[in-house]
């Protein structure tokens, strides 16, 4: 008799999710219309890189992987850092970031579907993405650590949509969560965070020809580079929520994340400046690609600005939200989350993976300029990324204060008279 009530009520659940996500007021629809345009004009940058070829692109057969991996490897980390959220929550007791946890697993929904989509338009035929099907194609695994990083993806995927979508409905249905149907898989998320990123890291430094990504302090880096976008993220968002919607968000999560970026942002830094300590000091061939980098080589310097620019970045925001002023002034804060931000898509992205690539395996310095084309694709996609997140907590809100549950507990919708009463909306 359950099952069968579920069966009923979980599709009218997700249709209520449906028809709200194309209701709003003027300032959703501008927001989603821009975001729209962005995707399309994205979409048809694709459309022609697919007609073309990889040639639209600026990588070539020494640079073979570009902003479009670059953000890919980004994109992990924001993944990654959402779940920063559940570990106050559920190690520490935090009771007042529980009221805010499924914010950051939105988040990583969000992120691992833009992370997904700059795999797919980085091959040049994802029509052939079939022979990586178990069973169909050569998955080769666990040999691969390229497999390794499908697996843990997807998975992430699937563990965040299963907790979103769980604790949704059981508050659209007015009950409390058994803890055995979401506990488990909240702290598999968080190993599972640590996971995928660090797979991710595995994935660069395990390539031996590439010098400049052999370093056993990738991973960590990462790691702690992913709980600074993370939160900083969050930080904004949750700003972003409370003004606009009512939601009763307290101070104790933000002050809780800010924490978290006050130790990750230095932690990053001091890691930086480990690497290019062993990397200028010691010499040898991963300096070339740090030399290459940070100074330029042989009149070449298309990545100096990029690494400059993202160490000026870092270095401001830790300066700023270390600031007592910045506790007291949300300006300076979404101003310091937005350089850390910043510079860690630019350290991560183009200060990561291009330099792997140059110098290349025969000594030769090709540089890589990425393309209007790949702007365009990539813009497209952090704006599909963005509508996923918009519309995701568009219409988890209002079940989350209760306006959900209590319009369907009055018109008697759920067709169950053993619902607990619907929580009290927001103000």
């Amino acid at each position: 008799m359950t099952a069968t009530r579920h069966l009923l009520d979980y599709p009218r659940f997700l249709g209520r999710l449906l028809w709200m996500s194309t209701d709003g007021s003027w300032r959703f629809y501008t927001w989603m219309t821009v975001l729209s345009a962005i995707a399309l004009v994205g979409a048809n940058a694709w459309a022609h890189q697919l007609a073309e070829g990889m040639a639209l692109t600026g990588m070539s057969d020494h640079v073979s992987w570009g902003l479009y991996i670059a953000n890919f490897t980004f994109g992990v980390g924001l993944a990654a850092g959402a779940v920063m959220m559940v570990i106050p929550a559920y190690l520490y007791h935090d009771h007042e970031m529980h009221d805010v946890t499924l914010i950051g697993e939105l988040l990583a929904i969000a992120a691992i579907a833009i992370c997904l989509l700059f795999i797919v338009v980085d091959m040049g035929h994802p029509e052939r993405a079939w022979h990586l099907l178990p069973g169909i194609g050569r998955f080769n695994w666990p040999v691969s650590m390229l497999t390794w990083d499908v697996v843990v993806l997807n998975g992430y995927l699937l563990i965040n949509l299963h907790i979103c979508g769980y604790l949704l409905y059981m508050r659209f249905l007015g009950r409390k969560p058994r803890k055995q149907w979401y506990l488990p898989f909240v702290f598999l998320s968080i190993f599972w965070a640590i996971s995928i990123h660090s797979v991710t890291a595995f994935l660069y430094s395990g390539l031996g020809g590439r010098p400049f990504w052999n370093s056993a302090l990738l991973a960590p880096r990462f790691i702690a580079s992913a709980f600074i976008t993370g939160p900083a993220f969050v930080i904004v968002l949750l700003q972003v929520i409370r003004r606009f919607t009512g939601l009763p968000i307290g101070e104790g999560p933000l002050r809780t994340l800010t924490s978290v970026m006050r130790v990750t942002v230095l932690l990053n830094l001091f890691m930086l400046g480990s690497e290019l300590f062993t990397a200028f000091y010691t010499g040898g061939s991963h300096a070339t690609a740090v030399r290459y980098l940070f100074f330029g080589s042989h009149g070449h310097h298309a990545l100096v600005p990029w690494i400059w620019t993202a160490v000026a970045l870092n270095i401001v925001s830790a300066v700023l939200v270390h600031l007592p002023a910045t506790r007291r002034h949300v300006g300076l804060l979404n101003l310091a989350c937005a350089l850390a931000f910043a510079g860690v898509w630019i350290e991560k992205g183009m200060g990561l993976i291009i330099p792997g690539f140059v110098p290349s395996t025969l000594h030769e310095v090709v540089e890589y300029v990425p393309t209007l084309t790949e702007w365009k694709i990539t813009a497209g996609i952090w704006a599909f990324g963005l509508m996923v997140l918009t519309v995701a907590v568009k219409v988890a809100l209002p079940v989350l204060s209760g306006q959900l549950a209590a319009s369907h507990a009055a018109t008697g919708e759920t067709g169950r008279g053993d619902s607990a009463p619907a929580a009290r909306p927001a103000a």
